[in-house]
């Protein structure tokens, strides 16, 4: 198991904020779990994987490094700010 050092831990924490919207681009081993799957950050734990809600309802951790994903821009985000929704 990886394990990663006190810097990386906090830099992830800061990339992804509870709240923060992720899609899935693969997620080996989990056939449930498809590519352009959505959800939301939940919080990253001590081990640096980050926990997620995802819209088929399950809540498996995504592991960077191992797991592929990105960030999607949130228009409820830019709603809140006050900046037009497209």
């Amino acid at each position: 198991m990886h394990t990663v050092s006190k810097k990386e831990l906090e830099l992830l924490r800061k990339r992804y904020p509870a709240g923060t919207p992720v899609c899935l681009d693969a997620m080996e081993g989990e056939g449930r779990m498809t590519s352009g799957l959505k959800g939301r950050a939940l919080y990253v734990d001590d081990a640096g994987q980050i926990h997620v809600q995802w819209e088929n309802g399950s809540s498996l951790a995504l592991i960077p490094g191992v797991d592929q994903f990105h960030t999607i821009s949130d228009p409820e985000k830019k709603k809140e700010k006050g900046e037009p929704s497209r």
